[in-house]
């Protein structure tokens, strides 16, 4: 629920000429932004990763050439959410998801106090990204893309990538690599311009369609619900009807794709808010955002389905949502 910082902002008899307005804007910016982009290093997007783990992530990120901060923070999060005290049905345990043979082999003393603990971060994140550099080693001379390879070894053992001379040509194996590498760029800071989404007109249509729908605390817009939805359930629902299934919690829809800086924001693009602007895991309120800095969202019990601004004090960040972005997110993490 979105702290009531502003009230409204757009008349609902000017709705529909602002939405014809800002769906033709959307198309322009996407025809201007084609084809824009750069290089460089590899950064953490603001906030994607926990303050308490981002100076480790960075560190710990840059130990070979086959891992970045990014990769490593996509395998972080898939493996437990960010959670320390994650284990799972298989016995894998802590943030890093070791299962105590491979720990036993491959875990190291991160921070330095003479002992290795798999459930402390300090060390089961150094030892993801050296495990990470240690297969990368094992697979060096494989050709093709040697993060993917890299990838490829730590789902299917180093020998299956020797063996057919890059990624095997196993399921599991192939979408692991795609989830990682569609995850590490909802984790990186982006270089240049972010690509305009496809499917944002149509969000937006389904969107401004709901506008003055009262609001409801868990609604997913069912018919024994009238319709209504809270924010997340809002656009969950919106990017359904253009084929993207979102997660159905704010923080997590968060981690669906790239993340464009507020001065190149484009409708459609997801908005979000929280008391904690150092970590997308307290993020509690998002909205779809429409243009000229505002919003439609659903944002508390008693209001309607309205325009708000974004430019408030508890603004966190926006997303790009993208199809391979929203796939790839986990929807069965380890308990803890």
């Amino acid at each position: 629920m979105r702290k009531f910082w502003v009230f409204g902002g757009i008349g609902v008899g000017m709705v529909m000429c602002f939405l014809a307005l800002l769906v033709v804007g959307t198309y322009s910016a996407a025809a201007g932004l084609a084809g824009s982009g750069g290089g460089g290093a590899v950064a953490l997007a603001k906030g994607a990763v926990p303050a308490r783990f981002q100076p480790l992530v960075q560190k710990w990120g840059n130990l070979c050439p086959a891992i970045n901060p990014a990769l490593l923070a996509a395998q972080l999060y898939q493996e437990s959410g960010w959670n320390p005290s994650a284990q799972s049905h298989a016995a894998a345990q802590g943030i890093a998801q070791f299962i105590p043979g491979t720990w036993a082999t491959h875990g190291i003393d991160g921070n330095g106090d003479g002992k290795r603990d798999v459930w402390d971060p300090a060390d089961a994140i150094p030892s993801a990204a050296s495990y990470d550099c240690e297969l990368a080693g094992y697979v060096k001379k494989v050709p093709g893309d040697p993060t993917s390879n890299m990838l490829a070894a730590y789902n299917a053992g180093a020998y299956a990538v020797i063996k057919y001379g890059g990624v095997p040509p196993y399921k599991e194996t192939q979408n692991y690599v795609k989830i990682i590498r569609s995850l590490e760029k909802s984790f990186a800071r982006p270089v240049g311009r972010v690509a305009p989404s496809r499917q944002a007109a149509g969000a937006i249509y389904f969107a401004q369609k709901k506008l003055g729908t009262p609001y409801l605390w868990g609604g997913n817009g069912t018919p024994e619900q009238q319709g209504r939805f809270d924010c997340s359930g809002l656009t969950q629902a919106a990017y359904r009807t253009v084929g993207i299934e979102l997660p159905r919690v704010a923080n997590d829809q968060y981690n669906a794709g790239p993340h464009p800086s507020r001065d190149e924001l484009l409708p459609g693009d997801l908005v979000f808010f929280s008391d904690d602007l150092t970590n997308s895991r307290a993020i509690r309120h998002v909205g779809l955002y429409v243009g000229g800095g505002y919003m439609i969202n659903a944002p508390f019990t008693g209001a309607v389905i309205r325009f708000d601004k974004i430019d408030t004090p508890d603004y966190f960040g926006a997303t790009r949502v993208t199809k391979d972005g929203a796939a790839a997110l986990p929807t069965d993490l380890p308990t803890g």
